[in-house]
């Protein structure tokens, strides 16, 4: 028995390893796809719903679960869309590993949410980590605001409100799995990517913008973004991640963010000082402490 539950929580760390390097690949696909950001992130979502309503054919899962499941399904797409939009902005401005690092300030907002929508406790491990990832923050852009380049400084807003958008999602996801008639991991992820992908595309149509996949690298970037990192990748992680100690998971996911960082240094060629890297050091350690701090 208990070689039995050593190996399964092996597996669920294995899991979560992977899918977390799977979706350190996510701003990587969205870089070589070379179109419009919403339009990667429309393809993102849509790849991605397209895989998942086959697997939910294959499991023959029933899809209606009532309403209020709609409801909430409906307002977590629109934070998700929302986030997808403003990050693949972000990734254009600012390059995946510092697009990606942003993002994941959503740590340091979720708590905050929770305090106040539910009146949570903020732990003192969590009031420290703030500063210490604002402090990194500065070490990697630079300490003199104004001598940064206006598209940069916009790149940041982008990936701060990218952290922002997804803590409603994370909100809304988190209200629609506390409901009696919650849907699986698998059901949830699609109807969200689905209704992403209807939000997404309005937006594509609104600013008249075009679906056209300019040439076979972007095609297989974009089947990638929505094979790897919208389904594989998040389904390993969402079935472990109950399966393992907070702060195992909390440690385990930092791949995503610092292997998207040393991503963009090895494939596109981003200049990085060594103050810059112990600004990475910084906020990802930070990112931990917040993560460990309390669960969602």
């Amino acid at each position: 028995m208990n070689q039995r539950i050593a190996f399964s929580s092996d597996m669920a760390f294995s899991r979560t390893a992977i899918g977390a390097i799977m979706i350190s690949f996510s701003a990587v696909w969205v870089k070589l796809a070379n179109v419009a950001p919403a339009v990667s992130a429309f393809y993102r979502v849509f790849f991605g719903a397209l895989f998942l309503s086959g697997i939910l054919l294959m499991r023959r899962e029933r899809v209606w679960k009532g309403w209020p499941n709609l409801g909430l399904a409906l307002i977590a797409a629109l934070f998700f869309a929302l986030d997808l939009y403003a990050w693949h902005r972000c990734i254009g401005y600012v390059g995946p590993g510092l697009a990606t690092i942003l993002g994941n300030f959503q740590v340091f907002m979720v708590p905050l949410a929770g305090l106040l929508l539910y009146g949570e406790t903020v732990h003192l491990r969590f009031v420290l980590s703030v500063p210490v990832a604002i402090g990194g923050l500065f070490l990697i852009v630079g300490i003199d605001w104004q001598q940064l380049p206006s598209d940069y400084r916009v790149g940041i807003y982008f990936g701060l409100a990218t952290a922002l958008f997804y803590t409603g999602y994370l909100v809304a996801l988190r209200k629609l799995q506390s409901l009696d008639s919650r849907p699986s991991a698998v059901l949830s992820l699609m109807v969200v990517s689905s209704v992403s992908a209807v939000y997404l595309a309005g937006n594509v149509v609104a600013s008249k913008g075009s679906f056209a996949i300019p040439d076979l690298q972007s095609g297989l970037s974009l089947v990638a973004l929505g094979l790897l990192s919208q389904t594989i990748g998040w389904l390993l992680i969402a079935h472990s991640l109950p399966k393992i100690p907070a702060a195992i998971a909390g440690l385990l996911l930092l791949l995503q963010p610092s292997l998207s960082f040393v991503w963009d240094v090895l494939f596109f060629g981003r200049e990085t000082s060594v103050a810059a890297w112990g600004g990475v050091v910084l906020v990802l350690g930070a990112i931990y402490m917040g993560a460990t701090s309390k669960r969602l």
